[in-house]
């Protein structure tokens, strides 16, 4: 369950900006490995190294805190850099879809290459922030001290983000622009500022994500977001992409349904899995189970 949870956030951006733009972001898959990276350099900065033992409850928090601010920070500078860089200059050129996914997959690549560049291709990180225990036991199934962490703040923000999106002025132009960018326009609504406001929103999204993978597995390393970012995509299509409470669905049951299968035909299958309940259902659910666009969203 929690690693859908953290397939529902980074999902979250690419039905932002698919909602918008009806562009499909493949650098989102590195905008949330930018923020892995970043949180766990951040925890280096502050001391926290292999050696470290860290048995206090205070400086958990205050580390997962930090954390959270600086990967979501960072990935949603990555995210806008993204758009201002790459995406914008076709914009202005009305450029046609096909430029757009040719230059999304080669932002992904430099992403990728850059960091696996810097960071030598090696796996990254710092201890556990918080080590597993169990918390508590359903029948065969035991629950954790971090999957119930990951499950809560990933829900949290994802709340918070249906909110906006639903009920702020901001929200409402982003609705706007997604339902019709001509007619927003001429209400008054700067397109280029909610195109930008999306791109900070799915990036945090996906930053928060990152720290929650830190606090899950204690490491990342360069292609961290490949399947990741694959695995969001996938999520984000099964529950509707454009629909944000479809993302949460898509996410959770693409989580639950990998774990189911992994304890029932073993680890290996967990991919082969997931990608098939998405081929079935959208052979007779092609827009998904939500299918609603962003801009027809009700709160």
């Amino acid at each position: 369950m929690e690693q859908g949870a953290i397939y529902a956030l980074v999902a979250l951006g690419y039905t932002l900006v698919y909602g918008v733009l009806r562009l499909i972001n493949f650098a989102h898959s590195e905008v949330f490995m930018i923020g892995t990276f970043t949180t766990m350099w951040v925890w280096g900065w502050m001391g926290i190294d292999q050696n470290t033992k860290i048995d206090s409850v205070g400086q958990m928090v205050m580390l997962i805190v930090i954390g959270l601010v600086a990967g979501a920070a960072a990935s949603a500078v990555t995210a806008v850099t993204v758009e201002v860089v790459a995406y914008r200059p076709l914009r202005r050129r009305n450029a046609p879809p096909l430029a757009f996914l040719i230059t999304a997959i080669g932002a992904s690549l430099f992403l990728a290459e850059m960091i696996g560049i810097f960071t030598k291709r090696a796996p990254f990180g710092p201890p556990r922030i918080i080590e597993p225990a169990v918390a508590f036991a359903i029948g065969p199934f035991k629950v954790t001290n971090t999957q119930i962490l990951v499950l809560l703040v990933a829900l949290l923000m994802m709340a918070a983000l249906d909110q906006f999106v639903n009920r702020s002025r901001m929200g409402k132009g982003i609705r706007a622009v997604a339902q019709d960018p001509d007619t927003a326009a001429l209400m008054g609504i700067n397109k280029n500022r909610i195109i930008l406001l999306v791109f900070v929103l799915g990036g945090a999204m996906a930053g928060v994500a990152a720290l929650l993978w830190n606090v899950r597995y204690g490491f990342t390393k360069f292609n961290v977001g490949f399947l990741i970012g694959l695995k969001a995509f996938s999520a984000a299509v099964l529950g509707g992409i454009g629909n944000l409470r479809g993302a949460l669905l898509g996410g959770l049951l693409l989580g639950v349904v990998e774990n189911y299968a992994s304890g029932l035909f073993g680890g290996e299958w967990k991919d082969f899995t997931g990608f098939v309940l998405l081929v079935i259902l959208l052979m007779f659910r092609p827009t998904g189970l939500l299918g609603e666009s962003l801009g027809r969203a009700r709160a």
